[in-house]
């Protein structure tokens, strides 16, 4: 008897929380928390064990997926390595200069891990707001089955997972992700029919999904344009922030008596939060010593806020939506037509 063969890639979870649940076909995957870092889970640790393992030994199955998901891992070493740079060698210092440069290295590290953070959390800026007023999540993501090729005679319906976004090609959506399972009793055209209602298309419409797809093919193409140039100026935000003085006494704590001592936690909670608060106000009014200098803070914040705002509405509004106009508007029933 052939038995299916089964790696840790084919443990796959389904957006209602059921980790057990193996795909046996592309699955539209609920966009919340839980499924965003369970998927985020999921690649990461294939990042770092079965996929460079795959490529390593000259696997037939490894495709640019796995190629393009490794990417995080030159990504975590090269910010590992860049907090390291300002803080390895502080031993070989004077105390005085030891000291000062220990302050600059700590907030150079926290600007690194701010750079990651809000360079990620941005793109929420833009999709949240153009999800609430188009109906289109641009981040909707699904489960993809893949049937690799076998590796040896007993191989049979060996099948890997893959996580993408339903918009992942702007060109080239997967559409039929968007459609309703009939035979479980869902309207076809659902989601389509919320999207045209959403957008003043109209209800009860013959066929809302052919209506809406170049609508949604702008939204989307507008928003990634928007998220790409906003998710770099909230990542310079973040790493301007990160610089300020207010933080070196959490920073210091942090370093010397570990991230959440369990004696000292309500204290340290305190800390943060007026290290917080002073490195908000500090960022905010900046340096004295220029002119430019007290502008600089406004500048980087306002700037992303802005780019954000304007994003978004670009992605909502001066969108060419079809015409409302039928047959009925144009031809006249009690005019007489020839064709010849």
């Amino acid at each position: 008897m052939i038995l299916p063969v089964n790696n840790f890639n084919s443990q796959a979870f389904t957006g209602d929380n059921d980790s057990d649940k193996k795909y046996t076909k592309d699955t539209l995957l609920k966009n919340n928390l839980i499924t965003r870092t369970r998927i985020g889970f999921d690649k990461l640790s294939n990042a770092f064990t079965l996929y460079p393992a795959k490529g390593l030994k000259g696997d037939k199955n490894s495709n640019f997926y796995e190629f393009l998901t490794m990417g995080a891992v030159p990504y975590l070493i090269g910010s590992l390595t860049l907090m390291s740079v300002f803080n390895s060698a502080n031993k070989h210092f004077n105390v005085f200069d030891k000291e000062r440069a220990n302050k600059v290295g700590r907030r150079m590290a926290l600007g690194v891990i701010l750079y990651g953070v809000m360079k990620s959390l941005s793109k929420s800026f833009i999709n949240a707001p153009v999800k609430w007023l188009t109906g289109v999540d641009g981040n909707t993501p699904y489960a993809k089955v893949n049937y690799k090729l076998p590796e040896n005679v007993n191989d049979t319906d060996i099948t890997s997972i893959e996580y993408h976004k339903v918009f992942e090609s702007v060109d080239f959506p997967y559409w039929a992700m968007l459609y309703g399972d009939e035979a479980k009793g869902k309207k076809r055209n659902e989601k389509y029919d919320k999207i045209a209602k959403k957008n003043g298309l109209g209800t009860d419409l013959n066929d809302s999904d052919q209506e809406v797809k170049p609508l949604v093919k702008q939204i989307i193409a507008r928003s990634s344009m928007a998220k790409s140039i906003t998710s770099y100026l909230w990542a310079a935000a973040g790493v301007g922030f990160a610089m300020q003085q207010g933080w070196d006494r959490a920073l210091k704590r942090v370093c010397e008596k570990g991230c959440f001592h369990r004696d000292n936690i309500n204290e340290t909670f305190k800390i943060f939060k007026d290290s917080i608060k002073k490195a908000s106000k500090e960022f905010w009014e900046g340096p004295s010593t220029s002119k430019f200098g007290k502008y600089s803070g406004k500048l980087l914040l306002l700037v992303p806020i802005a780019a954000s705002c304007f994003g978004v509405m670009h992605s909502v509004f001066g969108l060419d939506k079809p015409s409302k106009i039928d047959a009925s508007n144009v031809i006249k029933p009690e005019d007489k037509y020839v064709v010849n």
